[in-house]
């Protein structure tokens, strides 16, 4: 249940340094929103404390003794579901730990300097308000396919030539009608659970799907380890975007950290704009940049989909997509880590249908199976 905004969120820190826990717990403690209720050295210790103070939220590095915090999380999650933000400076192990179970992720820096400091304890206390908000379900964690989770495929193996997953039960089956001279654009736009989201619409979708373009708000570094993991993953191909990819069928292009992702078109074809620039709705990359290039460039040949996450990024430029003769979808509340972002697109009038998450993979086949050949 979503704590009210007179509540405060009582708050679990877990990190083996104890210089770090003091300063967490001497900043945290600051803010008028949030009660320190505890501390804890490593996972047991953690999970005693879990237990007996039932905390709103947990802090929690990846990196402890004894027991990792991804182990953690995968004995947590399936008998005591809560809010974790993991604070981790290594983007394979945060990756891993969002599919265990935890619902945010802030970059661990090191301490040195007041900026950095005051910097690091702002995106932190956002994220744990953030997270004060989530739904967490009993659920046992994903086994990584293909691959161990974060592992690289051996030399001189490309994803391409791993064996295929096999077909979810109840995916429709995607028409071949031959080779498509103007193929949709399919846009997608997911914030604060969207690393498990975006994997359960595409991973299997088929490789003749066309091509995909998505933001997910991560940072450098991060959005490029995560487009490595899906490509593992998935049927289609998937990259970090880079300026002037091809958006071609069969591929999946991922917004890279502080680059905004836009649709282009020449005569070739769609293409993206990968660039620097201001945040917009608060985030770069930004969904409403996407959305609205998507909306400006592609118009009616275009399906845009609004997944789990806190806020309204994308929710206007869905409308505008969706005006713009664009069949829309958006995440269910049901399904949603946070309904934030769908929600918002859904009361303006942005959404078209409504779906939980489970059935928007479907639904992209079932739109494209139903466009006339």
């Amino acid at each position: 249940m979503p704590l009210t905004i007179n509540q405060k969120i009582r708050l679990l820190i877990v990190d083996d340094s104890i210089f770090f826990r003091k300063t967490l717990v001497s900043a945290l403690s600051a803010d008028p929103r949030i009660e320190v209720i505890g501390t804890a050295v490593d996972a047991m210790d953690a999970m005693d404390k879990i237990q007996n103070l039932n905390p709103d939220v947990v802090t929690m590095d990846v990196e402890m003794p004894k027991l990792n915090g991804i182990d953690f999380l995968k004995k947590l999650m399936p008998i005591h579901p809560v809010p974790v933000v993991v604070v981790s400076s290594l983007p394979i192990r945060v990756l891993d730990a969002l599919s265990a179970g935890a619902v945010e992720f802030v970059r661990k820096p090191e301490l040195k300097g007041p900026e950095i400091v005051k910097r690091f304890m702002t995106e932190l206390t956002m994220k744990i308000r953030i997270a004060s908000n989530a739904k967490v379900s009993k659920r046992f964690t994903r086994p990584a396919p293909l691959a161990q989770a974060g592992a690289a495929p051996a030399a001189g193996v490309s994803s391409a030539a791993m064996p295929p997953s096999p077909p979810a039960p109840g995916m429709p089956v995607l028409i071949n009608r031959g080779l498509d001279k103007n193929p949709p654009i399919i846009a997608i736009g997911a914030s604060t659970g969207g690393t498990e989201a975006i994997l359960e619409v595409v991973q299997n979708l088929p490789a003749t799907t066309p091509g995909i373009v998505i933001v997910q708000h991560m940072p450098p570094v991060f959005t490029n380890m995560y487009a490595q993991r899906l490509d593992r993953i998935c049927k289609m191909s998937v990259k970090e975007a880079a300026h002037g990819d091809r958006v071609e069928r069969g591929k999946i292009i991922i917004g890279a950290g502080e680059y905004h992702l836009r649709l282009a078109k020449d005569a070739s074809g769609y293409y993206v704009r990968s660039e620097p620039g201001p945040k917009v709705s608060g985030h770069c990359p930004s969904v409403d940049v996407l959305f609205e290039s998507v909306a400006n460039v592609a118009g009616a040949n275009a399906m845009g989909i609004i997944l789990t996450g806190m806020g309204a990024d994308g929710a206007n430029n869905l409308l505008k997509m969706r005006k713009a003769g664009a069949y829309t979808v958006g995440q269910d509340k049901d399904s949603c880590v946070v309904y934030g972002m769908p929600a918002v697109a859904y009361n303006i009038g942005g959404v078209q249908k409504q779906l939980p998450l489970s059935e928007i993979g479907p639904e992209i086949i079932r739109y494209l199976n139903s466009r006339k050949s």
